[in-house]
């Protein structure tokens, strides 16, 4: 008989965080010994290979690249100056309620020392409007409460235009019961139904669509309205973040590799997996360039892709069901992310990160010397700065130099100071991978588990019925793949967090079931 283990310490502020523990089993994989392949080593796929090595398991991780972290790895770059810098595909926030994640990360990092916060989340408008979380209380209600009556987005004679009663689904969000109510809606009808002021809206709101890399007319209600949930009315952990304080290879993903090799895991970077076979005897063959080697169990932890590509050849996987919806995944508009190294810097005042609205395709700005070690170094030799751009949802069929000087110009209307700057290096990135979580595709987004045992799917495309979303939903993903493999050997898996699955105060819950519970949808398409 297993030992009873005791109920974790909790991973943030919030007291009514859920805690979701592993089925019962032994400490550590025993007897016969078990190996698993772990396709992908982004977040998703660190997570598992983390979740199993440290159960005993023989793990091999295969990563196309030479880096880890996937999305959010980082590769070193010549600069003119003849210095070396590390680029990215951009910023990313690390907000307190990636609870899996962070636990992910304090592997290597137990106090997580390499995360650094940033005081203030600043929203700007270009008509002039300035919304910041600095100071909005963090425990819901008050935290929405707050905000709105901090925000000049919220003017009364906005407000008094609304629609209360189409709000209330915001009130009470229940996951996965959000799905059924809202899949059918695109983010901006629902936003069209509850009479949002044109400036809220885009400040609260569209930031958060946008944040999914999608348009929100082509982005389902219910993906935005549980991250409504996650971060304003379900969690106490608020909406101020953390970032590292160095490129994330240096401070996240290197000393990750160090913990996931002392637990015996093989890490093989710039080694794309050709396909993927199983056997007779229900293990698998994984081939690539160089050589075919047996597992016992795959994990498939790929963008989305990546992963139709793979399992385009992969014919042996799955079922028919199961390999179609894989073919119809989608992935979302193309984005682009240009890092300027500047011979001046931008103001003092500047924030580190800023987030806008109304400037076009410029989505947010970043100045990278406020918190990171690299490119602060650089800044104090040559006095300049490093200044990151983003623009999300772009045109499909965009020119990328031309939306690269765009953001750039839109930059000088953001940061007049930068109009006067030279640009003494730039690098551009380009890409087209992230997943799309389209209207009414909920019911046909594959989950973790596959038709096949021990074959598992990781990332943040995954469908995993739980309050997570973006990185956490990459880094949830790959425990729950390692969970059930261990699970399937006897093994006892890890325990998981997440904000609370629904609507946290009585009363809110009481005012949102005044409304019938039935599609949302069905209510929009009869008005």
């Amino acid at each position: 008989m297993s030992a009873r283990t005791p109920e974790p310490a909790r991973p943030g502020r919030d007291r009514r965080a859920v805690l979701l523990p592993p089925p019962p089993g032994a400490a550590r994989l025993g007897g016969r010994a078990r190996g698993a392949a772990v396709v992908g080593g982004g977040i998703a796929g660190l997570a598992a290979a983390t979740a199993l090595a440290e159960r005993g398991v023989d793990v091999t991780l295969y990563e196309r690249e030479a880096y880890l972290g996937g999305r959010v790895g980082g590769w070193s770059v010549d600069l003119r100056d003849g210095s070396t810098a590390t680029m990215s595909r951009g910023f990313h926030a690390f907000f307190r309620q990636y609870y899996n994640l962070r636990d992910l990360l304090r592997r290597a990092d137990p106090g997580l020392d390499r995360l650094t916060s940033l005081p203030d989340y600043p929203l700007w408008h270009r008509d002039g409007l300035r919304d910041s979380f600095r100071g909005v209380p963090r425990t819901p209600p008050l935290s929405a409460a707050g905000f709105v009556a901090r925000s000049p987005s919220f003017r009364w004679g906005d407000m008094v235009r609304m629609k209360p009663a189409a709000a209330l689904p915001l009130l009470d969000v229940r996951v996965p019961e959000v799905y059924a109510r809202l899949d059918a809606v695109s983010a901006h009808d629902f936003l069209d139904s509850l009479g949002f002021p044109a400036a809220a809206r885009h400040l609260a709101f569209e930031v958060f669509s946008r944040s999914f890399f999608a348009d929100p007319r082509g982005l389902s209600a219910a993906e935005m309205v549980l991250m409504f949930h996650i971060y304003f009315l379900g969690s106490a952990e608020g909406l101020l973040f953390d970032v590292p304080d160095d490129p994330f290879p240096a401070a996240l993903w290197e000393p990750l590799a160090g913990h996931l090799r002392r637990h015996g895991a093989d890490l093989r970077g710039s080694t794309p997996v050709e396909n993927v076979s199983p056997t007779a005897d229900g293990a698998f063959v994984v081939a690539t360039d160089r050589e075919e080697t047996r597992h016992d169990a795959v994990v498939l932890a790929l963008d989305t892709p990546g992963l139709r590509s793979l399992v385009g050849r992969s014919p042996g996987l799955g079922d028919a069901a199961w390999r179609e919806r894989v073919a119809r995944l989608r992935t979302a508009p193309p984005f682009l992310v240009s890092r300027l190294w500047l011979d001046r810097p931008v103001a003092p005042d500047r924030p580190g990160f800023l987030g806008t609205a109304g400037y076009g395709s410029l989505d947010n700005v970043s100045v990278l010397e406020r918190w990171e070690r690299e490119a602060a170094g650089w800044s104090a030799r040559t006095g300049g700065s490093v200044v990151e751009l983003h623009g999300y949802a772009l045109p499909e069929t965009a020119d990328p130099g031309t939306e690269a000087r765009g953001l750039i110009a839109r930059l000088h209307g953001v940061y007049p100071e930068t109009r006067d700057a030279k640009i003494l290096d730039a690098r551009h990135e380009w890409r087209r991978d992230c997943p799309l979580f389209p209207v009414g595709g909920y019911p046909d987004r594959p989950g973790v588990r596959t038709p096949q045992a021990g074959l598992m799917l990781a990332g943040d495309l995954v469908r995993t019925d739980l309050p997570v979303a973006l990185m956490e939903r990459a880094a949830t993903s790959g425990f729950l793949a390692a969970n059930a493999l261990l699970e399937s050997w006897g093994v006892r898996g890890h325990p998981l967090w997440t904000v609370p699955d629904r609507g946290r105060s009585r009363l809110l819950r009481a005012l949102a079931g005044a409304r019938p519970r039935g599609s949302l949808g069905a209510a929009l398409a009869g008005a």
